[in-house]
């Protein structure tokens, strides 16, 4: 696929000059989960890439070699893209999804000191703003993170109040009681996906009271669910909201993901957050077809999440098209 670069990058159209000076101001960091279809990859790729950005790339270990070998060579491509210095084999719901982040985090702090934001992807994610538009509206936060955090529901507790220990490649309850998490703050609901500053990341990289909480989190039951929500309410903790759960963000009010849940979906006239899922589902979630594109283009998220070119590659298709047009319109006015 890219063993010759400079055919790779123009055949592609990877933009590779920043289109405003703006964006040149505020580069963004990225950390990208992946563990197949390189072709969906390439795609999530192009539409995020601006030179000024920089990328890091976890490959689970468990994926083919020639996955791994693919996503090199696309990362040789281009010098602010690169994998991970570390690769975990990920088990669904386990800490391993939580160190694949962590590696990235590590990796892009450490290579960089000029980036402002950090935001985690997967291989199904895709953006609904252009660079421009969000670089605009990570400006607007003056510092403070993004992601969602809730008061955590009672039947989500079993979660971090066991034991989870990893058998045969799965996440088994031992029902062995954990001890109670070493903080002050109470533990909150989120999920995997974050907006977060330099300092953010900084602090969860350096401070000791977070290492304890990583430490303990380690054989909970999906804890990229509760750990990088229940940070966010930590006080000292750079761009974090208080602890009062009046001050609770929704997955809706977040910007970090566009999510459709098939028990959420109804008429949004009688109250559903969101109208029903026009591709199909996958573990209760959307996977997006044509039909959803319009009213998702509409909400404030900067990504969505689930995308894939064998469900409704006209969703992709469009979407890519939408948003090279809006981000190369800005070069006409």
């Amino acid at each position: 696929m890219t063993r010759d670069c400079a055919s790779f990058i123009r055949t592609r159209k990877y933009i590779m000059e920043p289109l405003t000076k703006e964006e040149v101001g505020f580069p963004i960091a990225y950390s990208i989960v992946v563990h197949h279809k390189i072709d969906m990859l390439d795609r999530l790729l192009r539409a995020i890439y601006m030179p000024q950005n920089f990328y890091c790339i976890h490959v689970d270990r468990k994926a083919e070699e020639s996955f791994l070998a693919a996503v090199q060579g696309i990362a040789s491509c281009f010098d602010n893209v690169f994998v991970a210095s570390q690769l975990e084999s990920v088990v669904y719901a386990s800490w391993s999804r939580v160190k694949a982040d962590l590696n990235c985090m590590k990796d892009l702090y450490r290579m960089n000191a000029n980036w402002k934001y950090l935001i985690n992807l997967c291989g199904m994610d895709f953006p609904i703003k252009t660079n421009l538009e969000i670089v605009r509206k990570l400006k607007s936060f003056t510092g403070e993170n993004s992601l969602e955090t809730e008061k955590m529901p009672p039947n989500k507790e079993e979660r971090w109040k066991k034991r989870y220990t990893v058998v045969d490649g799965k996440l088994t309850n031992t029902g062995v009681v954990k001890a109670q998490p070493p903080l002050k703050t109470p533990l909150f609901s989120g999920s995997a996906y974050f907006v977060v500053t330099r300092e953010y990341v900084g602090y969860v990289l350096e401070n000791k009271n977070i290492q304890k909480f990583m430490e303990w989190a380690q054989d909970t039951y999906s804890p990229d669910e509760f750990l990088w929500a229940t940070i966010q309410r930590i006080p000292e903790v750079p761009g974090s909201l208080p602890s009062s759960h009046k001050y609770d963000l929704s997955d809706m009010n977040a910007v970090a993901r566009f999510v459709k849940w098939q028990y959420f979906e109804g008429d949004v006239s009688n109250g559903a957050p969101y109208p029903p899922c026009s591709g199909v589902h996958v573990r209760s979630v959307c996977v997006f077809g044509v039909g959803d594109l319009s009213w998702m283009l509409r909400k404030h998220h900067f990504f969505a999440n689930k995308f894939d070119m064998d469900v409704d590659p006209f969703a992709l298709q469009c979407l890519e098209e939408h948003l090279r047009h809006k981000a190369l319109e800005t070069l006409e006015r």
